[in-house]
Parts: structure tokens; C-alpha cells; sequence
């Protein structure tokens, strides 16, 4: 050995360099790596069920959710109990407009929760909610927030625009009379 002092500082640099690197930031980076996949597989996941709803394809959307999936409206009080009632929902707004077609604006996911901003369109070519057809094609906006657990859909809340809705199938809102 020529020079101890050179092969004494390369040791010294090689466990700096290897063995003293910081373990919380690594396990910190770690968990920030494993959330983000999380949430890019989450956000996958309600890109593929809304595929599947575009295309009526309802078995697909049984085997994304629970069984005891939940939707909520808050603002119109619809909770539609099953998974089941959901899809009769979606059969017959697929008669109503065969051509229904939603497209997501804007999908972010943080934890289980992935929030969408979606448009919907479709021309009203069948019966829908005992509206017989017009012909009007309509287009409304609407924000959801889905939950997801083991890779499942648990339930969403979501507020489309309704009135917009109506009021583009024809129907008009009237104040209610006064009775004097």
C-alpha cells in the first residue's frame, strides 16, 4: 500500500456515499412513490368504468364496484340503494339516448378519492323518465367524487346539472301557485 490515507478516505467516501444516506427520506419517498401509483391506478379505474358505462357495457361495471355500491345526488335526495338499481338507471338512459356519451373534463385523485368534472351528451331518441323522445340532443356538466377500496368503487357523490338537463328535453320550470 502506497498511500493509506487515499485508500482510507475512498472507504470513507463509499460509506458516506452508500451506508449514511438518510432512511426516513428514503421510507418518505417510498410512501409518496406507492401513494402516487395508488392514485394513477385509482384514477385508471374510473376511467374504465365510465368506458364501460359509454358503452352500456354493465357487466363490466359489476365486476369495478361492489356489490353494495352507493350513488348519491345530494341535491335532488336520490340515493339509488344497489349497484343493481344503478345499472337499470343506466339501461334506460341508454333507450333514452342510445348515442349517450360522457366525457371527463378533468380526474384528480388524492387517497381512495378520485374527483371528476364530466360533460354528457346524447340526442333523445327514446322514452326516458316518461318523457317520450324529442329528438333534442343535450349536453350538461356535472362533478363527481368517487371512493375506491381494495380496487373497487364503493360509492360516488355526484352533482350533474339536472335542471339543464330537463329544461333541454323541453320541460320548463313553473313556480308553484299561491293558494290565497
Amino acid at each position: 500500500m502506497k498511500n493509506p490515507i487515499l485508500v482510507v478516505s475512498l472507504v470513507l467516501l463509499f460509506c458516506f456515499a452508500f451506508g449514511c444516506q438518510n432512511k426516513a427520506e428514503k421510507a418518505e419517498l417510498e410512501k409518496f412513490r406507492t401513494q402516487a401509483e395508488l392514485e394513477a391506478q385509482n384514477k385508471a379505474l374510473i376511467e374504465r368504468v365510465i368506458a364501460a358505462w359509454n358503452k352500456g357495457d354493465f357487466d363490466s361495471i359489476r365486476e369495478h364496484a361492489v356489490p353494495e355500491f352507493v350513488r348519491y345526488i345530494p341535491s335532488n335526495k336520490i340515493d339509488m340503494g344497489s349497484l343493481e338499481e344503478i345499472i337499470e338507471y343506466g339501461k334506460a338512459l341508454h333507450i333514452g339516448f342510445p348515442d349517450i356519451n360522457f366525457t371527463i373534463e378533468e380526474l384528480y385523485a388524492a387517497g381512495d378519492r378520485v374527483a371528476y368534472r364530466y360533460t354528457m351528451r346524447g340526442t333523445h331518441q327514446g322514452e326516458w323518465a316518461g318523457i317520450p323522445a324529442t329528438g333534442n340532443k343535450v349536453e350538461i356538466s356535472g362533478v363527481g367524487i368517487w371512493r375506491i377500496e381494495n380496487g373497487k368503487v364503493v360509492d360516488s357523490r355526484e352533482e350533474p346539472d339536472v335542471l339543464g338537463f330537463v329544461q333541454q328535453l323541453g320541460m320548463e320550470l313553473k313556480p308553484k301557485e299561491v293558494k290565497k
